[in-house]
């Protein structure tokens, strides 16, 4: 990084906030009281993200009788449901590549499911009148590489030819027509199958929904040990205990309570920035009329939207995995990506120099080694999980939530026969083996990036076996 480079955007950081643009409102809710005693109910789900809050919900709109408690080791909606860029994908599949890779037989029926689920979701916040900037725009694949642009021309060529429609393929004048960046060369925009929104107020009003519907929420309640208990099975928390008739796991990057499901996820870590308002003067530089989410086609990927505000989210990038796979606190913030991604902001829009960001923060994603959520039941059917969103779990995790309940009423549907659900991702191996095998991988991707997209022997061998890396 040049002096001047590195000096200019260290200072747009100067005033930052280290916490999520979207946790900062003051129109936050207070948190509600943590268990104390014993509870019973038909189902307790544990995790106060959008997977567990989806699962409450589902669970009362299926059955209003159905006596369900939720359980938030800290606040709901605080951790990856607060602090990710608020892109509601209609893909189950981590994107139709990854998805047509893994499932080509079912690859339609997927689709289909994603975008079902993902009109669900619009329904459900129009039913709620959860006020979270819900913006069905789409997201554009930017090409900033001629590389990049061959392969995503080939690649829309073939999806048409599959029969994969509502995929518009733009030429760098198009796309600098929506969003102008001198680093633009081309892009793919799918027009339906992705929203914008505002993360925490999805989660926020997913929790008030919940409520009216008499699900019965305690925060500040970790869910510590489970275990048989009679029929059904027993959650022990810091003050009490919860004994249910089935369990629902929606902790994702949390160690889960069914210890053998841990060696199938690792922590990743993800980081944005948000700016301050643009102006007018400084909107109408880039465009962005219709105000779609980005991202680029790098291995090592940006993803950037434009909040109701006006603001610039830009985000991704660096993907740190610790070593041991543990989430610590410790890791939320790192300001040497901050810098990283300063810097990379104002090379894609250098008619936005001097405009300063407000907010800088980082947090953990759960991944597997397919990069799509599993599903699973375990203490003989009483209990389901869904984890391994790899950061699209903002609209696969309401998909998850289904996949779960039908798990846990032994139901036969279209979602528990696909091959998705019904199969596992290759754990990942025990320390130093995964650290050395995702920071070679890493490497391996940077490499290829910045040498015209070629993959080495060893990225081509993790192809091979279905064991890349994607964040």
């Amino acid at each position: 990084m040049a002096p001047v480079a590195m000096r200019t955007a260290a200072q747009s950081l100067s005033d930052a906030r280290p916490v999520s643009f979207w946790l900062d409102d003051p129109g936050r809710p207070g948190a509600v009281p943590a268990l104390t005693g014993t509870e019973r109910c038909d189902l307790l789900v544990v995790g106060g993200g959008y997977s567990g809050l989806w699962t409450a919900l589902l669970a009362k709109e299926r059955d209003p009788e159905r006596d369900v408690v939720l359980i938030e080791g800290h606040e709901v909606g605080w951790a990856a449901s607060g602090r990710n860029g608020g892109f509601c994908a209609a893909s189950l599949t981590h994107g139709l590549p990854n998805g047509l890779e893994r499932w080509p037989d079912e690859i339609h029926e997927l689709e289909r499911l994603g975008l079902e689920n993902l009109d669900a979701i619009e329904a459900a916040v129009a039913a709620y009148k959860i006020d979270c900037d819900f913006e069905r725009t789409g997201e554009i694949d930017v090409a900033t590489e001629p590389y990049q642009w061959e392969e995503l021309r080939d690649w829309h060529a073939e999806m048409e030819e599959r029969g994969f429609t509502g995929l518009e393929l733009l030429d760098r004048d198009a796309l600098r027509a929506e969003v102008d960046s001198p680093t633009f060369l081309g892009g793919v925009w799918d027009r339906r199958g992705v929203a914008m929104l505002n993360p925490a107020k999805l989660a926020w009003g997913l929790k008030r929904a919940c409520t009216e519907l008499g699900v019965r929420i305690y925060e500040n309640t970790p869910g510590l040990e489970l275990a048989t208990a009679g029929a059904g099975a027993a959650v022990r928390t810091p003050y009490g205990r919860v004994f249910a008739r089935r369990v629902a796991l929606g902790t994702n990057v949390f160690p889960s309570l069914v210890k053998r499901v841990r060696p199938f996820t690792v922590p990743v870590y993800d980081y944005a920035l948000m700016t301050e308002p643009l102006s007018d003067e400084q909107l109408a530089s880039i465009g962005w009329h219709g105000r779609a989410g980005l991202g680029d086609s790098a291995n090592q990927f940006h993803y950037f939207r434009i909040s109701a505000d006006n603001r610039i989210l830009w985000g991704g990038y660096d993907a740190i995995y610790p070593f041991g796979g543990k989430v610590s606190a410790e890791m939320d913030h790192r300001p040497e990506t901050y810098l990283k991604l300063a810097e990379h902001f104002f090379t894609c829009f250098p008619q936005l120099a001097g405009l300063r960001f407000s907010h800088a923060w980082g947090g953990a994603i759960d991944t597997c080694s397919r990069f799509s959520a599993f599903f699973g039941t375990a203490y003989a059917g009483k209990v389901a999980y869904a984890a391994g969103f790899t950061g699209l779990g903002v609209g696969a995790t309401r998909f998850g939530a289904d996949v779960m309940l039908d798990l846990l009423d032994g139901a036969d549907t279209e979602r528990t026969r696909l091959k998705m659900v019904r199969s596992k991702p290759l754990p990942f191996p025990p320390e130093p083996f995964a650290w050395a095998g995702i920071e070679l991988t890493k490497r391996s991707l940077a490499h290829a990036d910045a040498n015209g997209g070629r993959r080495n022997l060893w990225l081509k061998t993790m192809d091979k076996l279905g064991l890349g890396f994607d964040s």
